[in-house]
């Protein structure tokens, strides 16, 4: 009977679905999620790895009464733990009879666990505080699985113990230790003309960043200037390894971290604030060491020249995108903020005029990209307003305008230059790589849209594809259809990562990318600077192998910075919606499951569950080859993008889940009938 290796995934009864490792050889071709009941996991955890053998698998005979069955999901049996997750889970103490338990309010765990009150002692740990456990066994013998206290969190519904639950469930730091502050602070500026006369002088030259208002690190500037009928424009990179040397102990932290974290209230940095902040931070009126690319450029946006190298700087101006914006629309504030440029200002011309050009072939960069077959999403992206407490406000949507797409176009022209410029010589390099979207979901796509009168065009090679998706996008935009389909579309895509291989960056259109530009807050930008320095050195290429692991680590530190990203928001939207419990809101159906379907609710786009088991009127299942729901007397149906009204029954902050019920209307806009 075939074994495969793969990770748990449980849920709340305490079934799991173990998800296959794809690069482990032992699995094959075998690339489905098997399920697994409570009672065949063997004391398996979420997270752990196990080796799990197929009971059961897709049956496609008929039934007695000639009508295909519904297809069995893969079942099988855990028959070994291989590893237990080091990931600690969060719950609350409590201490009754002589004994300590930490109750567990998560989805993927649906067991308390016990813990022993000398434990308990050591941890400081008091009765009703919230805590994060690590599993140490789940013996037979066990009733329930025993852990050990490793953090103390502090008490239940605070916004600090929330956010450091949620780093503490994801193992990530919340301070630096005092040796890594240390260090941090000893490092000297290095600011004085021995070094400047290694570099390529900006000081003079016209030079601002663009950030947003509340920014505090700035690790990009741009720096304008006039060369006859071309302008030279240069992206000026913070030069962290320049300060972060390699081995030392601020680097190992930094590699450790791999990347800056970004919860909804607080920043959680690569590095410390003495290096972020200060050393690095590119501020107005301070002389800072940079690693640059430099453009001479024409005002079609044709580059004529390219030059990589490290350049000493001095910004003359702190624009937030507010401020940028008004410049290129034209705009004389009545009331200016403290980044608004002012005619009163010695630079006002200069920097007016750096704006406009710089915007002015940012756009026909953009042009360019999108020709080649960029992908152009447009789905809006929200942002949860919070009080200086951290407690949620507002909801609203981020707007990008053309001062967001100016600083981004000269950031990804850095990153495309740096990786071409390395793919020259065929040395060892850091790449930030897209593959293709997956054939299989866009067949799923193309059957999706046929419901509402669009045709998918051509998707043969990586061109057909992008040319038929923008294609799509701006057929529906501005329908009621058209957030959906850009979400199915989504989906549709491979998730960008870190390698040594090349294999270009799809949804951007380039043959070679790199992350170059954000080394304060990206691992992986400190090894492409340290690797372009080498390189321009005359060193030889590195080992392929140590940049290949280095590449996967911070590929997994990325997106587990991404999941507790997401976590927070997700706490923070059930917050903001927890006072809203019986409100009723108009939304679309966003997602079908075996259990329920998601909604969107407008306009805040926050998103809650419908279970079908709570659909009055009907017994509802999910018609997976057709993607709906249906009823299974009246044949009503539900598709994605239909529009519903909802009401909020649960907002439950300790699972940070929205329960919404299903208002059935007459004219609710669900089909009846239809087969």
């Amino acid at each position: 009977m075939a074994e495969f290796t793969g990770k748990v995934q449980m849920t709340r009864e305490g079934n799991a679905y173990i998800v296959l490792d794809a690069g482990d050889e032992a699995n094959g071709s075998f690339n489905e999620d098997i399920f697994v009941r409570a009672a065949k996991m063997r004391g398996a955890l979420n997270g752990d790895t196990v080796k799990v053998i197929v009971r059961k698998s897709h049956d496609k005979d008929k039934s007695r009464r000639g009508r295909a069955r519904k297809p069995q999901r893969v079942e099988g049996e855990v028959t070994e733990i291989v590893e237990r997750s080091r990931r600690p889970f969060i719950g609350v103490l409590q201490i009754a009879g002589g004994k300590a338990w930490v109750l567990m309010e998560s989805r993927v765990m649906p067991y308390d666990i016990s813990v022993s009150l000398d434990n308990v002692r050591k941890s400081g740990a008091r009765q009703g505080e919230k805590v994060a456990v690590r599993i140490v066994r789940w013996d037979r013998r066990d009733p329930e699985p025993v852990g050990e206290i490793v953090d103390v969190l502090g008490l239940p519904g605070e916004n600090d113990t929330e956010m450091h639950a949620i780093l503490a469930e994801y193992e990530l730091p919340y301070r630096f230790t005092k040796e890594v502050e240390a260090a941090a602070d000893e490092i000297p500026d290095d600011l004085n003309e021995k070094e400047f006369s290694k570099r390529r002088d900006f000081r003079d030259t016209l030079t601002f960043t663009i950030d947003p208002s509340d920014a505090k690190d700035f690790d990009d500037a741009l720096s304008v200037c006039k060369k006859g009928k071309l302008w030279e424009i240069g992206v000026h990179i913070a030069d962290v390894t320049h300060y972060v040397r390699r081995g030392s102990i601020v680097d190992k932290e930094a590699l450790k971290r791999g990347t800056s974290v970004y919860l909804v209230d607080r920043t959680v940095p690569m590095l410390p604030e003495m290096l972020s902040n200060k050393l690095c931070s590119l501020r107005p009126g301070e002389e800072k060491l940079c690693f640059s690319v430099v453009f001479t450029i024409s005002e079609s946006g044709e580059i004529k020249s390219r030059w990589i190298g490290r350049t000493v700087i001095k910004s003359d101006y702190r624009f937030d995108y507010d401020a940028a914006q008004n410049v290129i629309e034209g705009k004389i504030p009545q009331v200016p903020s403290e980044y608004d440029l002012r005619e009163s200002d010695p630079l006002y011309g200069e920097l007016k005029e750096a704006i406009l050009a710089s915007w002015s072939i940012a756009g026909k960069l953009r042009e360019a990209r999108f020709r080649a077959g960029a992908i152009s999403f447009e789905r809006p992206e929200m942002k949860v307003i919070v009080d200086e407490k951290g407690r949620p406000v507002d909801v609203r949507q981020k707007i990008s305008k053309e001062a967001n797409w100016l600083i981004e176009e000269f950031m990804l022209l850095a990153n495309r230059s740096v990786a071409e410029a390395v793919a020259k010589i065929k040395k060892t390099f850091v790449y930030r790589v897209h593959e293709e979207p997956v054939r299989e979901k866009l067949d799923s796509l193309r059957t999706f849209v046929k419901n509402f009168g669009y045709k998918l065009g051509p998707t043969e090679n990586g061109k057909e594809i992008a040319r038929s998706l923008n294609k799509l996008f701006k057929a529906s935009s501005g329908k009621p259809e058209s957030d959906v389909i850009e979400l199915l579309a989504l989906r549709c895509m491979a998730r960008a990562h870190y390698t040594t291989d090349n294999c270009g960056h799809y949804g951007l259109a380039f043959d070679y990318y790199t992350h170059f530009t954000s080394p304060i807050r990206r691992y992986p930008d400190m090894m492409v600077h340290r690797l372009l320095e080498k390189y321009m050195d005359g060193g030889r290429s590195q080992n392929k192998k140590h940049y290949e692991d280095l590449c996967e680590y911070c590929s997994q530190r990325e997106q587990v910075a991404t999941d507790a990203e997401r976590a927070s928001i997700k706490y923070k939207l059930v917050e903001f919606m927890k006072d809203k419990e019986g409100f009723e809101y108009d939304g679309f159906i966003s997602g079908l499951t075996d259990w329920g379907m998601y909604v969107e609710i407008e306009p805040t786009k926050i998103e809650g569950m419908v279970a079908l088991r709570d659909i009055a009127g009907d017994y509802y299942e999910f018609d997976e080859k057709n993607y709906r729901i249906v009823g299974k007397s009246t044949r009503r149906t539900f598709t994605l993008g239909d529009k519903v009204r909802i009401r909020v029954r649960r907002a439950s902050l300790e699972q940070k889940l929205l329960d919404f019920d299903l208002i059935m209307l007459e004219d609710d806009g669900a089909k009846s009938g239809r087969r």
